[in-house]
């Protein structure tokens, strides 16, 4: 009898869990619709561009209802991914991620305090910066790069941002998942912000042009 119920009872949380994924699904691929942007429902590969933040801490297997496009900053116009983190069949957080026109010299991440960051990988602590703590894979370039207005931005991101992160060319940050598009949207203006800062205009060149690869997941995406 105990273990009918138990049958039941586990059913009955999976049918709920297959409802919620099926709203955010459409939801996603409507709000990417309404921005002209790229919406495939897996993609295997993109999760793996990744090793830190969130990528690292929940062991992704893949990027799911993910989201591709580009979208204009103060010092012009940048690739962005958003997507769901798909871990041991469950989605812990959805990423959102904004491409510089550099690679950054350092893994940085950002933790809220109130996160139990700690994985077996972990980059070497620097200590807290704002209302996070800091970690590094190169303390001191790291220094370089965590300027007080990284900080600040970093801070105006909001208590459901677990981490923020720069890895490669991309600065990311994730949130709970259950984050709408209005949500996201806000942080992808926020994450905009801190592309500003760490890969700032350059004069010199007579502008920002970008000519890299524009972020696709299998077709050629649409532009906002």
């Amino acid at each position: 009898m105990i273990a009918a119920v138990a049958l039941i009872a586990g059913l009955v949380l999976l049918a709920a869990d297959r409802t919620r994924e099926g709203s955010r699904n459409r939801e996603r691929m409507r709000w990417a619709d309404l921005r002209g942007w790229q919406f495939v429902e897996e993609d295997e590969r993109l999760a793996k561009q990744w090793s830190g933040g969130a990528i690292g801490y929940f062991g992704a297997d893949a990027a799911v209802n993910v989201v591709a496009g580009s979208t204009f900053t103060s010092d012009g116009r940048r690739p962005v991914f958003v997507f769901d983190i798909e871990a041991d069949g469950q989605i812990p957080a959805v990423v959102v991620a904004v491409r510089c026109n550099r690679v950054h010299p350092v893994l940085v991440e950002l933790w809220l305090a109130s996160v139990p960051f700690q994985r077996a990988d972990m980059p070497e602590l620097l200590g807290p910066v704002g209302q996070r703590y800091a970690f590094a894979d190169d303390p001191e370039a790291a220094r370089r790069v965590i300027t007080q207005e990284l900080v600040d931005a970093a801070d105006a991101l909001g208590g459901d941002v677990g981490v923020c992160w720069l890895e490669n060319e991309w600065v990311l940050a994730s949130s709970a998942p259950q984050a709408g598009p209005s949500r996201l949207e806000r942080l992808l203006r926020d994450l905009g912000e801190i592309a500003d800062i760490v890969d700032p205009f350059d004069e010199e060149a007579g502008g920002r042009h970008w000519q890299g690869q524009q972020p696709t997941t299998g077709t050629q995406q649409g532009q906002a």
